[in-house]
C-alpha cells in the first residue's frame, strides 16, 4: 500500500466499524442547527424571536463541533468538528461578540 493510500486510509477510516466514513446522517445538535436556521430565515434579523433563534443556532452548531471534535469517528470528523469551532468563534469575535 502506498504511502498516499495509507495516510487516505488513516484520515477517513472509521474507528467504530472500518468503514471509510466522510459524511454521517445528522445527529441532533445538527438537525437542530438546520431547523432553527430555516427558522431564522422567516424571522425579523433584529428582533428579539430572531436573536434567539441564531444564538439557539449558533449554540447548536457548537454543540455538535465539540462533540465531533471529542468523539468523531476518524481525524477527518474530528478535524471537521474544530475547523467549524475555530470558524464560530472567528465569525463571531469579527462580529464584536454580538449575534
Amino acid at each position: 500500500m502506498g504511502a498516499l493510500r495509507q495516510a487516505l486510509d488513516w484520515t477517513f477510516r472509521s474507528r467504530t466499524d472500518g468503514r471509510i466514513t466522510v459524511g454521517q446522517w445528522p445527529n441532533l445538535p445538527l438537525w437542530l442547527f438546520i431547523g432553527l436556521t430555516a427558522v431564522g430565515f422567516a424571522l425579523d434579523p433584529a428582533g428579539t424571536p430572531g436573536r434567539l433563534v441564531r444564538v439557539g443556532a449558533a449554540l447548536s452548531l457548537a454543540w455538535w463541533a465539540l462533540d465531533e471534535v471529542v468523539r468523531g469517528v476518524n481525524p477527518w470528523r474530528r478535524f471537521l468538528g474544530a475547523a467549524v469551532l475555530v470558524g464560530g468563534v472567528v465569525t463571531w469575535g469579527m462580529r464584536g461578540f454580538t449575534f
